[in-house]
């Protein structure tokens, strides 16, 4: 080996090393308490700090700071971290979202408190803690990660660990102590952060900025190894490092010399661009819904003339003063992106600087004619011709979050920002020598500030748009439930990259307008660190809330500009930080100080008063025609004090249930029920417990019985559904829209009875060595009820997931008629006519109970425009409560507003799984007699359903599943009489 190979080796194995001890760190928080440190490379930074603060500034010993930094400090960190940061989010159910948002406000924090405390400027006297001999790191890295290896596998904190990490509620409840473990986690993991920036602070500028996005970058490491395997990382790192140092000997000519000496010199950031875009396993277990969650309160007209005064004061201003407001505007456009992307699509997104950069840099080569191409273009068409050219890029962050959930999308997009940060912005061939004037007469301050203000005005109104109307409401579903709004007919690839895009052309619009006001492209002002800093911003100000983004811009510059460097940053860290202790945000904890603070909760109106107000605001008159629902389910008025809108339904008291407990939705008082529980249906709330017997209804004529007897012998019921007023006889049962008016389809002919609506045929799914679905098939007939039951286990969710477009089998065909859809997308199944409800409720929690049912009309390509208003009066939703937000509202009245929801797209075949879960008796009955009318009508249901006594006497064929295969099928009365005779001898023997 050459001297040159072995020197470069030795060099890259000391990079490695520093690489390896990162992804240790990373690995071990994430197995102990289910969190990617985005903070990892900040902790590192504020201990290397520390150290130098001990040993050059104090003049303390080595070994003695090295000590007090690595065994006290970072570890403290890590344990104040967990206690006060990351255990409340963890109680709060570890929602990902906001604990990604926690982790990057704690990474604002500690660089802004690091600005603070040391300055920006780069030190480069830190202290070296080991010898730059490149054997000795790495017997650090080794040992360290032998030791954590050896602890995990063979000792009781590692088989508790194991246990936390596979199901913290089932190790917490099997007397597993799982705050000691998280504690523990995050104390290592701090401590790998402060030895990795010891170990790399000599060797690397120590300023706040580069230091940690240095050891954020390495963190491609960990992705690599699933966040599961440490020799997986430690090979990884030290492959990366040896070979990014080989890569240096390389000198090639032409074109293609800057772009290879920019790889050999980032070659962790090209690992982090295909770690994160090509391995999507990773945070597959933090894809869970967004918690449900109340629509966020109107801003009112007040506060809009507030800020739009605000906005004007600079034009009375002069001098540095006017330079600085300069930057509001031009900011506020790039956070209007952000309230695009994320507020609006519900995607994470921590690349827009990129965007913005891309946008100042475009604009910058076209205004000097150095776009290749393109000639020389006048600034404010160069900066029209930019947002145009950088709009399509949107596509590098919306492709990957298509197929992705969880920590998938925000590593994605981290890593489009790192690189876009390091290939194109840090790179002279890109950047050298250019210079960005105003447009032409708007060169002054003042004149350059009016004209951001009209180009503000005109991104306000965009993300108004993308708020409004049918587009809106797909994406505040889509934001609310992925897979409700896929389920409804929303086209979510398409809108993410609708999201995306439009987000990258505001970016790109807010970018370029920051670069003419400075009057110069700075790469400093687009670092991924700072796209950090905006992102937490506009999410604790307000992610859905455009005066939110007004408010987070203004904020950023003028404390910046106004104080010390860091202030901005550190404010905006602790807002983030503790997002678990105010999960509504600082506008919602503030609000609820002050009602708390209010003297007997109020001011009340007297007697007089009330009247006065009554004739000031009479109560809405109902439409002509509409009747009002009677009967068990009717819903009452909202209460008069406007206290919270919460509808009176039958079964559902304030405060508590009079009857069966909800699975899986919120209470009244706010609690929830066990998942997976069976709640006592013994007794309805407001009323003796109804005769079951008597909800039996004969099916209708011209349906074949399953036991042989012609039908047409039988008397046809006229079936009134429980929700809703009393159908004309001759009316459709369902209510919905008549055939080729967009809603129900039209009925097969006679010619056509023979094929099922859906079919599945030799089904087989496997996960890893567990087969769910063996060979299974079954048929769902026009006009029929088939229900599918079995133990937990059985493979009933698998089948009802292939049959919905949620999962793809490994074999076998599902048909819709005589069309295989087995490949089709759930959405393109559902605008076909085959809509699904969900056990857990998929309802959209910010948007109100008729926009959830406008949904499913819009998307299913409904073109009757009452059949919205005629699903809400078939389920007696088209009261008082069709204008509350579905947050908050008992579980009862969501599984009717996600049925309404499913029934107003007009399909042919409906998906039930599980709909009695979380209603009471009087509750089911309805529904049952309401699904039975949609089969009188010709809709072919599937139901997916634990309780036999409802199949008992809605179904009219069961199939039976066990261990993944249909183990016996036919007549409800035989087969269930079975599989109790069976059920008896296993309980016997």
């Amino acid at each position: 080996m050459s001297s040159l190979t072995y020197d470069l080796t030795l060099a890259g194995l000391s990079v490695g090393s520093a690489a390896a001890l990162t992804g240790i760190g990373l690995i071990v928080t994430y197995r102990a308490t289910g969190v990617l440190n985005f903070a990892h490379g900040a902790i590192a930074m504020v201990c290397a700090y520390g150290l130098r603060q001990c040993v050059v500034v104090w003049g303390w010993p080595l070994w003695l700071g090295a000590v007090v930094t690595l065994v006290v400090l970072a570890p403290a960190i890590g344990v104040l971290l967990e206690r006060f940061v990351f255990r409340p989010l963890a109680v709060l159910g570890g929602d990902p979202a906001r604990t990604l948002v926690a982790s990057i406000g704690v990474f604002v924090l500690l660089v802004g408190g690091a600005v603070l405390l040391w300055g920006q400027g780069a030190r480069d006297d830190a202290p070296q803690l080991v010898s730059a001999d490149p054997w000795g790191q790495l017997a650090v890295a080794l040992l360290l990660a032998a030791g954590v290896s050896a602890v995990i596998r063979w000792t009781r904190f590692g088989r508790e660990l194991r246990a936390v990490v596979d199901d913290r509620q089932l190790a917490v409840l099997g007397g597993i102590d799982a705050d000691r473990v998280a504690a523990a986690g995050w104390a290592f993991g701090a401590f790998t952060a402060g030895l990795t920036g010891a170990l790399l602070a000599p060797y690397v500028r120590l300023d706040p900025y580069g230091l940690p996005l240095l050891v954020m970058e390495v963190v491609a490491v960990a992705v690599a190894a699933r966040m599961r395997s440490l020799p997986v990382a430690v090979v990884v790192a030290l492959g990366i490092g040896v070979a990014q140092s080989q890569l240096t000997r390389l000198h090639p000519s032409g074109w293609a010399q800057p772009l290879l000496q920019a790889v050999g010199a980032n070659l962790f950031v090209v690992a982090l661009l295909v770690a994160a875009l090509a391995l999507p396993g990773i945070g597959r277990r933090d894809a869970l819904p967004r918690p449900v969650a109340a629509r966020a309160p109107a801003v009112p007209h007040g506060a809009w003339i507030v800020a739009v005064v605000l906005f004007l004061l600079p034009l009375g201003l002069a001098g540095a003063d006017l330079r600085t407001a300069v930057q509001v505007p031009a900011l506020a456009v790039v956070l209007l992106s952000l309230v695009v992307v994320t507020g609006r699509g519900g995607q994470i997104s921590l690349g827009q600087a990129a965007y913005a950069g891309l946008g100042a840099l475009f604009t910058a080569l076209l205004a000097a004619g150095r776009f290749p191409v393109l000639p020389r273009l006048p600034e404010l068409t160069a900066l029209a011709v930019a947002v145009v050219l950088v709009a399509p890029l949107g596509l590098l962050t919306g492709w990957p979050a298509i197929g992705r959930q969880g920590l998938a999308p925000a590593l994605a997009t981290f890593a489009v920002g790192v690189g876009v940060s390091r290939f194109v912005f840090a790179q002279p061939y890109a950047t050298a020598g250019l210079s960005l004037d105003r447009p032409a007469g708007f060169a002054g301050d003042r004149a350059y500030y009016l004209l951001e203000l009209g180009l503000l005005a005109a991104a306000l109104l965009t993300t108004r748009l993308l708020r409004r109307g049918r587009t809106g409401r797909a994406l505040a579903a889509m934001r609310d439930h992925e897979e409700g709004a896929c389920a409804a007919g929303v086209q979510v690839p398409s809108l993410k990259l609708l999201a995306f895009v439009s987000g990258a052309a505001l970016a790109a619009l807010g970018g370029g307008l920051l670069g003419m006001g400075l009057r110069a492209f700075d790469p400093g002002t687009y670092d991924p660190v700072r796209g950090l800093l905006w992102f937490a911003a506009v999410v604790v100000l307000g992610a859905d809330s455009t005066l939110g983004a007004l408010v987070a811009a203004a904020l950023l510059v003028g404390l910046d500009a106004g104080a010390r460097g860091g202030v901005a940053a550190a404010l905006v860290g602790v807002l983030a930080a503790f997002v678990g202790r105010f999960p509504g945000g600082p506008y919602e904890a503030l609000r609820a100080a002050a009602e708390r603070l209010r003297p007997g909760g109020g001011a009340r109106l007297t007697a007089l008063g009330a009247r006065v107000r009554t004739r000031l605001h009479p109560a809405p008159e109902r439409p002509p025609g509409r009747a009002r629902p009677t009967g068990a389910t009717a819903v009452s008025a909202v209460s008069a004090d406007g206290a919270g809108g919460q509808a009176a339904l039958p079964g559902w008291r304030r405060g508590g249930y009079g009857g069966r407990h909800p699975v899986d939705g919120p209470t009244p008082d706010g609690s929830r029920a066990a998942d997976g529980a069976t709640p006592d249906r013994s007794r309805a709330a407001d009323g003796p417990t109804p005769d079951r017997s008597r909800a039996r209804v004969t099916p209708a004529p011209g349906r074949h019985h399953p036991q042989g007897t012609p039908e047409s012998d039988r008397t046809r019921p006229q079936v009134t559904p429980a929700w809703g007023p009393a159908r004309p006889r001759g009316a459709p049962a369902s209510g919905l829209a008549a055939p080729g008016t967009g809603g129900p389809r039209v009925r097969p002919g006679a010619g056509a009875a023979s094929v099922p609506v859906l079919a599945a045929r030799g089904l087989r799914v496997r996960y890893g060595g567990f087969t769910a679905l063996d060979g299974v098939g079954l048929e769902v007939a026009h006009g029929r009820v088939t229900a599918v039951v079995g133990p937990n286990g059985a493979g009933k969710s698998t089948l009802f997931h292939c049959l919905a477009g949620t999962v793809r089998p490994e074999q076998g065909q599902v048909l819709f008629g005589r069309r295989d859809v087995t490949r089709l997308p759930a959405y393109a199944r559902t605008r076909l006519g085959i809509a699904r409800t969900f056990q857990q409720l998929a309802v959209f929690p910010s948007l109100t109970v008729a926009e959830n049912v406008r949904i499913g009309a819009e998307q299913g390509r409904v073109t009757d425009a009452e059949a919205v208003e005629r699903a809400l009066r078939l389920f007696g939703l088209d009261g008082p409560v069709r204008a509350l937000p579905a947050a908050g509202l008992p579980t009862g009245t969501l599984r009717r507003v996600e049925l309404a929801r499913a029934l107003a797209g007009g399909p042919r075949v409906l998906l039930l799984d599980e709909p009695a879960a979380g209603l009471d008796t009087a509750e089911v009955t309805a529904m049952a007699r309401v699904l039975r009318a949609l089969a009188a009508d010709g809709t072919a249901l599937l139901v997916v359903e634990h309780d036999l006594d409802l199949v008992a006497d809605l179904a009219d064929v069961v199939h039976v599943m066990a261990a993944g295969r249909v183990v016996a099928s036919g007549p409800p009365g035989r087969v269930l009489d079975a599989v109790a005779a069976r059920a008896g001898q296993d309980a016997d023997a």
